[in-house]
């Protein structure tokens, strides 16, 4: 038998729904209308508008964490890649929507190709200051890897070229568009630690010299330099980006095994001491022979922090003295701030966070620690 009250229910059901569609058929329905654009929102551009860039190097660096970088930025897109391997470009191309592919011996004919702005190195140390030199030539912006390249006067070349060409030149110091790292250098300039007393940084990894990637690492050529040029330049330079200011003198000694084979030609660790303009010192390690990791500590006179690790690709700890974690924001995020920083100094044509003076800077003071370690420890002068 049929529930007298749920058929009236759907009777009414019913004649409601028909009321909906006769007060629609005279127009009294509500209509979608167009509103006014207030203000003017700061809206990210659309793929088209922004800068276009080539990739130029497909390692496990360019693969792992450059490309995803581009996929999570909003001023940046790639248009272009450049590989010595044209099977491995055409599949990345194609995973990627790139249909622009060049080979080492074409690479200089992007000068014609008015879809590329900017170009980024992701190549080994010793080929940075040609690739960068031939890209800056063919009119575009350059973002180079770190280190900037193998000796100074290549870091000097590269920086002279990039203003006759009057285009950007960047070297690629990912933590400084790491929220985090942001955020431990901002507490240190803002003096919540008191005045600063001191600073401590390690990095290192055990090389593997079956490795691929860690192969190159351990020829000079390609290397430029040894542990200090790959690993210990984060702890360096983080030391005066978050002291804010540039060391005066320097000192060392290396701290590897001599009879390791692995360090034929390039030096597998290094301890290394800078001395600042306000006396304040730092200290640290560089290695290729112990476990992998970073760490630094910042003292000041009333506070400290510990972050370990200080330079991740996906995970940094942040402790405060007071035993209270630090979390500024998503590690993973410093690849996509970091192009996106250069392609709005690129088509601004203004200086970059991290200019080549910056990448020059470090090679001299690297330099100057092998000089020393070279006469075991003695004080080197800036």
């Amino acid at each position: 038998m049929i529930d007298r009250r749920r058929l009236l229910l759907g009777a009414g059901g019913l004649s409601l729904a028909a009321t909906a569609v006769s007060a629609a058929a005279q127009g009294s329905a509500p209509k979608a209308v167009g509103q006014p654009l207030l203000g003017h929102p700061d809206l990210p551009d659309q793929p088209s508008q922004r800068m276009r860039w080539a990739i130029v190097g497909l390692g496990t660096f360019a693969l792992g964490q450059v490309i995803p970088g581009f996929m999570g930025a909003d001023e940046s897109t790639i248009t272009a890649f450049v590989s010595g391997n044209p099977d491995k470009a055409k599949e990345l191309g194609a995973r990627y929507g790139v249909s622009k592919l060049y080979s080492y011996d074409t690479f200089d004919k992007i000068a014609e190709d008015k879809e590329i702005d900017c170009v980024y190195i992701v190549l080994p140390v010793g080929l940075h200051a040609e690739y960068t030199i031939r890209a800056l030539k063919a009119g575009k912006h350059v973002l180079c890897e770190k280190p900037m390249a193998s000796t100074p006067a290549e870091c000097e070349a590269m920086i002279a070229d990039a203003k006759a060409a009057n285009r950007q030149l960047g070297v690629a110091y990912r933590v400084h568009f790491e929220p985090n790292n942001v955020e431990v250098a901002r507490r240190c300039a803002s003096g919540e630690l008191g005045t600063l007393r001191y600073f401590t940084g390690d990095a290192g990894f055990n090389a593997n010299p079956d490795w691929p990637p860690h192969k190159w690492r351990l020829q000079k050529a390609l290397a430029g330099g040894g542990s200090m040029y790959d690993i210990g330049i984060y702890a360096m330079n983080a030391a005066m980006m978050c002291l804010g200011e540039d060391p005066v003198s320097v000192s060392a000694v290396y701290s590897y095994p001599r009879d390791d084979p692995r360090f034929r030609e390039v030096e597998g660790g290094v301890d290394w001491r800078m001395t600042f303009p306000s006396g304040i010192h730092a200290q640290g390690s560089s290695s290729y022979c112990y476990a992998g990791g970073t760490r630094q500590k910042i003292f000041g006179a009333t506070g400290a922090i510990v972050m370990e690790p200080a330079s991740d690709y996906y995970r940094q700890n942040v402790t405060l003295s007071n035993g209270q974690p630090l979390n500024a924001g998503n590690p993973i995020s410093q690849f996509a701030a970091q192009v996106d920083g250069f392609s709005k100094a690129a088509r601004a044509n203004v200086a970059h966070l991290t200019p080549g003076e910056m990448g020059l800077r470090d090679i001299r003071i690297i330099q100057a620690m092998y000089k020393s370690a070279d006469n075991d420890g003695m004080k080197v002068m800036l």
